[in-house]
């Protein structure tokens, strides 16, 4: 129970903390792409290990790669939709919705996890992807004329909703032998791949050039050296 607690507040908690950080303070546009690009490199090793890996040896190729075409695949369909539909709006709620969409995989497959190995990998990639986007999204509200209140207030909400997708990937999944486990895991990880190429790779790059790079070959090895 604790631990679940305690992975709900790692992976939710962070986009709490980067609004109240962001409505005080206004970051440097290259610190957050590092961050950003960190996230990506970390968030592809827990895709890789932490998500297709097991959900291929608990069931088999054909399950796990339909499984994971289909968390792509969703999650593209989705912030196409998104896109279009937020076209011309104010960028933080874009923001906002966006991460919310990503968000819900990937803290649904943590939950999952905790059925199992307990992923601490894909838990920091989470952290360190949620907080500067959320960081960015607040900031986006305040010069577009929010209060500060409401920018607190819905960044509350969104993380509150993301702790709960870890609840409840943790005991819908509750005793779930390997290969029932292998949908929901292969399903968050063609989710978040997709959402690294399409999301974090792209901001990382157009705020911090090609030297951002490096950042995220340093949150590979580092999301390689917390996965073994």
């Amino acid at each position: 129970m604790w631990t679940t607690v305690g992975y709900a507040a790692g992976a939710s908690l962070p986009l709490l903390a980067g609004a109240i950080v962001g409505v005080r303070w206004q970051p440097p546009q290259r610190l957050v792409a590092s961050v950003l690009a960190f996230a990506a490199g970390a968030l592809i090793v827990s895709a890789s290990f932490e998500l297709f890996e097991p959900a291929y040896e608990g069931g088999g190729a054909w399950r796990a790669g339909l499984s994971f075409a289909a968390g792509a695949l969703v999650f593209v369909v989705a912030d196409t939709w998104l896109d279009r539909r937020t076209s011309g709006s104010a960028a933080g709620l874009a923001l906002l919705a966006g991460v919310t969409l990503d968000g819900i995989p990937e803290n649904t497959a943590l939950g999952v996890s905790l059925n199992s190995t307990a992923s601490v990998a894909l838990l920091v990639a989470v952290f360190v992807s949620n907080f500067p986007e959320a960081l960015a999204g607040a900031r986006s509200m305040l010069d577009r004329d929010r209060s500060p209140r409401f920018v607190i207030g819905v960044w509350g909400a969104a993380t509150v909703l993301l702790g709960g997708a870890v609840f409840a990937g943790r005991y819908l999944f509750v005793g779930a032998d390997p290969s029932t486990l292998a949908y929901p895991l292969a399903f968050a990880g063609g989710a978040v791949l997709a959402s690294v190429i399409d999301t974090l790779a792209p901001e990382a790059f157009g705020d911090g050039g090609p030297a951002i790079a490096l950042a995220s070959a340093a949150g590979f090895v580092t999301g390689f050296l917390l996965s073994l």
